[in-house]
């Protein structure tokens, strides 16, 4: 089964308040989204599952739009939470002092199936607050190593009490410019690994004995090429990477992972990806990159018709 994830972050947000929504209403909007992708035949390409990651107020909604079709038109259709706290609700303990922050527990109760954790963004915005409590946290490898330490052990947290309500697992890592340093490839090759395996080997600790049905699959961002005007990695690169990955959580946690491309998964380069025996899907947000941006159903149709072509 090839894993096609869409990550629509803040898309629901209408142009007139500076987003890039075609529609001022996000309800309207996300129940469009669940019917165009029925419409196109999503719901039942033949190993193939497409995950929508939503903000928490469209869960809802796009749950509903989609009961309301035929199970074989939306069986490889599901809907996963953009994140989840790094504590939950527990029976005899904290029942819900969560304000602002969405408890696994929560997230499957609203019919979730999939969380996204450690994306860039978020990784980013973590960062952020360790930089404002000590801005020289980036200024030497010591202090760098335990800023990445504290950051890796909170999405550690978050992908136990996931694994732990039942909630399906696609855990980011990738390498930022600073990480990834200077030289050639062939110099680059150590660091870049040394940076997946602290990410991976600290996110995943722990989880011996709490998968049970649930699926870890390991979106790989190369953190250094997101962005507009950036050259994004080729063949070889992403083929090193995702080999890398499988063989560090094989060696260390004994089960050989989905890898999926989350550097941006678009027309221009899904046969590229699909190509590369090591990735197993990929992750999408944007389907237009220029003009009007924004994200529709046709386009994603359209990126996974390459992918499998």
């Amino acid at each position: 089964m090839k894993e096609i994830f869409v990550n629509l972050k803040r898309f629901e947000v209408p142009k007139n308040l500076g987003g890039i929504c075609p529609l001022d209403n996000p309800i309207k909007w996300i129940e469009w989204v669940m019917e165009e992708s029925v419409t196109y035949g999503l719901g039942k390409l033949p190993d193939i599952r497409v995950t929508y990651l939503l903000p928490e107020a469209l869960i809802i909604s796009a749950l509903a739009k989609l009961a309301s079709y035929s199970a074989g038109e939306v069986q490889n259709l599901q809907i996963g939470c953009q994140g989840v706290f790094r504590e939950d609700v527990t029976p005899g303990g904290n029942f819900g002092a969560f304000t602002t922050n969405l408890p696994a527990a929560a997230a499957k109760n609203l019919g979730c199936t999939w969380t996204i954790i450690g994306h860039s963004e978020e990784r980013r915005d973590k960062l952020g607050i360790i930089e404002r409590y000590d801005p020289s946290y980036n200024d030497s490898e010591t202090a760098r190593t335990k800023a990445m330490h504290a950051l890796n052990s909170i999405i550690n947290e978050e992908v136990i009490c996931a694994l732990r309500a039942g909630l399906n697992v696609l855990l980011c890592v990738g390498e930022t410019a600073v990480e990834r340093g200077d030289g050639s490839f062939a110099e680059q090759k150590p660091r870049i690994e040394a940076v997946l395996r602290s990410q991976l080997e600290m996110g995943l600790q722990g989880i011996e004995g709490k998968t049970g049905d649930n699926k870890i699959v390991i979106g790989y961002e190369p953190v250094w090429a997101i962005g507009p005007g950036k050259t994004p990695p080729g063949r070889e690169y992403i083929s090193f990477v995702s080999a890398t990955i499988k063989a560090i959580v094989k060696e260390r946690f004994n089960f050989d992972p989905v890898v999926v491309y989350g550097g941006g998964l678009k027309e221009e380069n899904a046969k590229m990806i699909a190509e590369i025996e090591t990735i197993g899907g990929g992750l999408v947000a944007l389907t237009r990159f220029t003009g009007d941006i924004g994200f529709e159903p046709e386009g994603l149709k359209n990126i996974i018709a390459k992918y499998v072509a």
